[in-house]
Formats: C-alpha cells, sequence, structure tokens
C-alpha cells in the first residue's frame, strides 16, 4: 500500500458522518454506487473491514483510524486555505473537545473565554466522563479531550492539566440519620448519589476505606449533571464526592458536612490532543493549560 487515495477517505468519512451509502451520496453528490465502490476500493486497499454495515455505519477500529486521519486532514487543509487568505466564507474555526462535566462546571468554561477570538474559533464540547473522553478521540470526534488518563491515545500527545480535589459530603440531616457508626461500614449502606452508571468515585472512595472489601451502597441515585449532583447531596438524598469549589460554599454556609476532612479524593487531569500543526488548536491547548495550573492542584499542594 504505497498511499490512502485522498477521495477514498473522504468518502469513508462521509459515510461515518452522514450514517449511510445513500446520504453519503447525496452530500458528496456522487451516486451510492460510486460511494461503496469508493469505500470497497479503500478497504482493499488497506487490507482491513472499515465499515459495519449497520444502520447507521459504524467505523471498525482500523477504520477509526481511518476516519481521525480524514478529520485531521480536513482540519490542516482548512488552515493551510485560511493561511492562503482563500478561507472567506468558510465561517469560524471549529474545535471540538471532550470534557467531562465537573470540569465544565467549574474551571473550563471560565478558561474558554480567555481564548483569542480573531480568527473567531467556535467551540464544540462533547461532554464525557473523564475516564471515557479519550474514546472520543480514538474515533475522531474530536480534536482535543481533557481525560484521567496519562497514556496518549495514538496519534495524539499528552500533558498533565493537575488534579481535580473532590470532597465527600452529605447533608447534615442526612449524615445524622444514616452515618452515626464507622463511616466505611456506614457508606456501604448508605444510600449514594452518582453521576451515571459509569462513575465509580464513590466506589473507588469506600474502597480507600475499606481497604477494597466493599464499594458504595445499593442505594443509588444516577443524577447526571454536576451542579444536579450537587443539589441532589445537599438537598439530602445521598452522600457524595462533589468537586471541592463546589463544596466549599456549602460546607461554610453548613448545609454540607464533610465525611472525612483528612481524606480528599484527587482526580489527575491531563489535556490530550492531535498532534496537527493548527493554530487554533494550539492556542486553546495553552489558554486551557494555563488555566489549570491557576485552578487545579499540583502533587503535593494540598
Amino acid at each position: 500500500m504505497d498511499e490512502l487515495p485522498l477521495d477514498q477517505v473522504r468518502t469513508l468519512l462521509a459515510v461515518v458522518d452522514e450514517g449511510t451509502f445513500d446520504a453519503a451520496a447525496a452530500a458528496l453528490h456522487v451516486t451510492p454506487s460510486a460511494v461503496s465502490q469508493r469505500v470497497k476500493a479503500l478497504e482493499q486497499r488497506t487490507g482491513r473491514v472499515l465499515l459495519l454495515r449497520t444502520k447507521p455505519v459504524r467505523p471498525t477500529e482500523s477504520g477509526e483510524v481511518v476516519v481521525r486521519f480524514a478529520r485531521q486532514l480536513a482540519r490542516l487543509e482548512r488552515d493551510a486555505r485560511a493561511e492562503l487568505g482563500l478561507a472567506a466564507g468558510q465561517g469560524p474555526v471549529r474545535v471540538p473537545i471532550a470534557v467531562n462535566a465537573d470540569s465544565l462546571a467549574t474551571w473550563f468554561l471560565p478558561a474558554l473565554t480567555r481564548v483569542p477570538q480573531d480568527p473567531p474559533i467556535c467551540f464544540e464540547l462533547y461532554r464525557e466522563d473523564e475516564s471515557h473522553t479519550t474514546a472520543l478521540l480514538r474515533e475522531g470526534q474530536v480534536m482535543a479531550a481533557v481525560t484521567s488518563s496519562p497514556d496518549p491515545v495514538a496519534g495524539c500527545t499528552v500533558r498533565r492539566l493537575g488534579l481535580a480535589r473532590y470532597r465527600a459530603v452529605a447533608a447534615p440531616e442526612f449524615a445524622a440519620a444514616h452515618l452515626t457508626g464507622s463511616l466505611a461500614e456506614d457508606l456501604c449502606e448508605a444510600p449514594t448519589v452518582v453521576f451515571d452508571r459509569r462513575d465509580g468515585l464513590q466506589d473507588a472512595f469506600v474502597r480507600s476505606l475499606t481497604r477494597g472489601r466493599s464499594d458504595a451502597g445499593p442505594v443509588r441515585h444516577l443524577v447526571p449533571t454536576s451542579d444536579g449532583f450537587r443539589d441532589a447531596v445537599a438537598f439530602g438524598l445521598g452522600w457524595g464526592l462533589v468537586p471541592e469549589p463546589q463544596a466549599e460554599p456549602l460546607l461554610r454556609s453548613g448545609r454540607l458536612v464533610e465525611l472525612a476532612p483528612t481524606r480528599p479524593m484527587d482526580v489527575p487531569l491531563y489535556w490530550q490532543q492531535w498532534k496537527l500543526d493548527s493554530p487554533a488548536l494550539s492556542t486553546v491547548a495553552e489558554v486551557v493549560a494555563t488555566a489549570a495550573a491557576e485552578e487545579l492542584l499540583t502533587p503535593g499542594n494540598g
């Protein structure tokens, strides 16, 4: 295989984005037969199945590599056209980023306001748990991600941002009703607030108290927004780990009490991005890193 024909690569991307061969054909202004032939030719050239012919179609693991390449190619082409003064009428630069809900609710959005808007940059944010944002990078859906993984996705660079600190808290009335004995034992039974079914932070905290013997209790309230999670804990639905910036005002006012003041949970956060010479992406990365240095903890400072 000497090269990946660009028309075939762009066609594969169109099929993935549009969901069907017919829709891709309409978007590319060619026949469905031409789309099918290009995809088959690309699969023959790579020696791999690139698409699962489902509805909508989905890229295979090998297909994700080609899709990511296609998106990077489109980004490079757009940047080159902008530098040559050929980008008039194309609209603002689009930068898709995957970020976890707690970062969105605390430090990340204020950081984006610092990004210069000349030329204009349009942010497209994908909310995902920090342990799963790398999947969107791997699939080529985003150019960058805030993640808890220090292991770079293929074709990406990684830099450490800092530590996001969480506090185990509950409403005073809840603590008086459910947490009257050994904290480790009580948390194995007490109602818990979790973000979603993939949220393992509360379980990890209980395991740290019980030396891995138990998880959090079986009664779990799923509240999939950061502010809603905090409020659910403050209203007494259950206990939970709340980001320190959100917990501190409620601790000071007495609406929350801290369950283990000497045992905060620190989650390391990293910035992963495509290895791509994109001025817009580089600008966003530097602004995010600067804001993270100001807002997040570094090891040993807490």
